[in-house]
């Protein structure tokens, strides 16, 4: 049987994280599997059966001591690919990118570009593409950024895997901290807003926070919910001077967050960017409606329908953002907004007005709401795991 390493920096939290963990699982049929990471810090993922090796050298922040552990890690990778015999290597993300091209023998080299945010260092981007022999990406979006940017045409795209069935049952699982006095059964008049993410720029929270105070003035029954990591006592000040404080929860780290995107009515992205989203996805897994901003990679392929992203992108060829609201087919699509934090309370764009806009046109709308349920729910069950695993099997046997 074939060797394929996954290399990821941690498994603490995050996106491709995640569908590091759900690749190993899928491809343990087809190869003997390694997972490869720098620091076993914090795993917040279920890694029961898998063979996991933790080169356990973890993150620096000044600039020497980076180039030190970048040195570090590929010295290390590379002699653990030559003891287990690897023949394909997988890395997702750009620190594993480097570690995984730079500590090349033998074996086949893909690297992941997972996020729009990764496209923004040009010779970082020529750099993975060089060395590697394919470069994989989780939108359409991204790969057509690289063929029209970078002229690069050894790329694909594979969506990340959705495990419908598993999130539903996690939903169900009880929780006793929701908020608002709220519980599972939600015999209330409340209207539950909810948005997961850490606590970064490319998140776009303060955007939502800023939506929601003007929804908050329309409609005295909703709230919001955030759900993630980090530090957020800037946005609890930004929540405070709005006005908005006791209706806007913050929820920090939950290892299982679906039974409180369960429990809401309506789920947000206000994201600047993204790769392909996959908190998204699993609140529309739980049958949640969405409204997302048009960021630089991955909603628009997934709220629209075939016939609305082909027409989007003929209409704007170069990848920016609808300037007008898109009614799409699995839910609705608002204008990006801008990625400079901006925690002023007196200064509402507007972007978040347009934003508001449809959260109050959803929330003001039940049949609106189920209808557009249904619809996300039934877009979800394109993006089971069978369908990656397929997928993923058929491009790296191109290369056994």
């Amino acid at each position: 049987m074939k060797k394929l390493m996954l290399i990821t920096p941690m498994l603490h939290q995050g996106g491709f994280e995640r569908v590091c963990v759900t690749t190993a699982r899928l491809m343990q049929e087809y190869y003997d599997v390694t997972i490869l990471i720098f620091s076993d810090k914090d795993i917040n993922y279920d890694i029961t059966g898998l063979n996991v090796v933790n080169i356990d050298v973890p993150s620096k922040k000044s600039k020497v001591a980076k180039v030190i552990n970048l040195l570090k890690r590929i010295v290390k990778t590379r002699k653990v690919k030559k003891e287990l015999g690897i023949d394909i290597s997988y890395s997702f993300g750009s620190s594993a990118n480097y570690v995984n091209v730079l500590s090349r023998r033998q074996e086949k080299v893909l690297t992941g570009l997972r996020c729009s945010t990764d496209m923004e260092a040009p010779d970082q981007v020529r750099l993975f593409c060089k060395k590697a022999d394919q470069v994989l990406s989780c939108s359409k979006e991204i790969m057509r950024q690289l063929k029209r940017d970078f002229n690069y045409d050894r790329s694909s795209y594979i969506y990340n895997p959705l495990e419908v069935d598993m999130i539903n049952k996690k939903a169900k699982e009880l929780v006793e901290d929701l908020p608002f006095g709220l519980d599972q059964k939600r015999n209330d008049d409340l209207k539950l807003i909810v948005s997961v993410g850490r606590q970064d720029y490319i998140k776009g929270f303060w955007h939502l926070i800023k939506a929601f105070s003007i929804v908050e003035k329309e409609n005295k029954n909703a709230r919001l919910m955030i759900i993630g990591t980090g530090n957020w006592s800037g946005y609890e000040k930004l929540a405070s001077d709005l006005g908005v404080s006791d209706k806007v929860a913050f929820m920090g780290l939950k290892k299982n967050t679906f039974p409180y995107v369960a429990a809401s009515d309506l789920y947000v992205l206000p994201s600047n960017h993204e790769g392909f989203p996959n908190a998204l996805l699993e609140a529309m897994a739980l049958a949640k409606p969405c409204v997302a901003a048009d960021c630089k990679t991955g909603p628009r392929e997934i709220l629209l329908s075939e016939e609305s992203y082909n027409d989007l992108i003929t209409r704007i060829p170069d990848g920016s953002s609808t300037d007008s609201v898109i009614e799409g087919e699995f839910g609705v699509i608002v204008p990006d907004m801008s990625e400079k934090v901006d925690l002023d309370a007196s200064n509402i764009e507007k972007g978040e007005r347009i934003l508001a806009g449809e959260i109050l046109k959803m929330l003001a709308d039940e049949n609106r709401l189920s209808d557009y349920g249904k619809r996300a729910f039934e877009r979800a069950q394109g993006y089971k795991p069978l369908k990656y695993r397929e997928e993923l099997a058929g491009i790296l046997q191109r290369f056994c």
